[in-house]
């Protein structure tokens, strides 16, 4: 007589989730890759991960490609994850991109401007890097934090323009610079890059952080 397989911890939590009456129906699973490379075995684990839980619950699982990075990725990896999930036996439901939404993302963005809850940070990496504090003290303000909001729209503007060079302005969230976790101190959004995407083409000089394409 055959053992019962034990649950992951994800699906002890999905089973919590349809316990709490969530609809099966609407289970989605996604497997989202950056096209900056090739394959490796780790991904392949999580392959088989992510569309074994699709096959368990019988639930549509999403190819969904995190590319907001164009100065390392390419076409040329994008075919070949297709392949390679092909190759391991998946089908996936959807094919998607961050870049399908470049557009709801920035206009996200710019309403967080005019809700004073983002802003443009002139400082440099390093300088942004050094406020950040420690986990046991608290970070410091950006000089710049407080802006006006019209200022921040102009600069913002610039920046999707590629009116500005590369490593000129970020633009940041305004949360906390105080909280615990140090994640929530004032992320970075978004950053400037003169690189051609390989589906948007130079239509953008600014890509979203994974946090916030996230």
């Amino acid at each position: 007589m055959s053992e019962e397989r034990s649950l992951n911890f994800i699906e002890h939590i999905i089973e919590d989730d349809l316990k709490a009456n969530y609809s099966k129906e609407d289970l989605r699973f996604r497997f989202p890759p950056e096209p900056n490379g090739y394959l490796h075995i780790g991904h392949a684990s999580a392959i088989c991960l992510n569309f074994g839980l699709g096959l368990r619950y019988n639930a549509p699982v999403n190819l969904r490609f995190d590319d907001t990075n164009p100065a390392k990725e390419e076409q040329e990896f994008v075919d070949a994850i297709k392949r390679d999930i092909s190759w391991l036996g998946f089908k996936w439901a959807n094919e998607c991109y961050a870049s399908d939404y470049f557009q709801q993302l920035y206009d996200w963005a710019v309403q967080l401007i005019k809700d004073g809850k983002a802003y443009v940070d002139s400082q440099t990496s390093e300088a942004i890097a050094e406020q950040k504090g420690t986990p046991n003290t608290p970070g410091t303000e950006s000089p710049f934090r407080n802006r006006p909001v019209e200022e921040n729209l102009e600069l913002f503007e610039k920046m999707k323009n590629g009116d500005v060079t590369e490593g000129m302005h970020v633009l940041r969230a305004k949360i906390d610079m105080a909280s615990p976790n140090m994640l929530m101190r004032d992320p970075v959004m978004y950053r400037v890059l003169h690189k051609s995407h390989h589906r948007t083409k130079n239509d953008w000089h600014i890509y979203p952080m994974y946090d916030w394409a996230h």
